[in-house]
């Protein structure tokens, strides 16, 4: 197994999609690593040269945030906008939608189980 980021990418797998094991990493990002490490992205992990591993860790440390730091960032964005007592912030503090959409349907995602409501009649 190839350990990039401090991530074990499956070895089996191609390039180009065991890349997008790493958070931060999606499917553009792991084409875009694979065109600048002058990798075929249908090579599979198990068949890279640690030179190439190599050229990929180095590639992704230089250039993406990924991983611990990715998380870490989002993590205080979100903290940011709750001691702001901003909309967004109050919006995720009460567990609600931030982006405005709906919720007197729907929202059951962010909203969690429906509880029921006492002394509600049934129309």
């Amino acid at each position: 197994m190839a350990r990039i980021s401090g991530v074990n990418i499956p070895s089996g797998k191609r390039v180009q999609v065991a890349l997008t094991y790493i958070f931060g990493i999606g499917n553009t990002r792991a084409k875009k690593i694979c065109e600048d490490a002058k990798l075929d992205p249908s090579k599979r992990v198990n068949a890279l040269t640690e030179q190439e591993l190599t050229t990929v860790r180095d590639l992704i440390d230089k250039s993406y945030v990924v991983e611990g730091d990715l998380r870490r960032d989002n993590a205080v964005n979100l903290k940011r906008l709750v001691d702001l007592g901003c909309y967004r912030g109050l919006r995720h503090r009460k567990g609600l939608p931030v982006r405005g959409q709906r919720t007197h349907t729907n929202a059951r995602t962010r909203k969690g189980k429906s509880r029921p409501v006492a002394g509600k009649k049934k129309a």
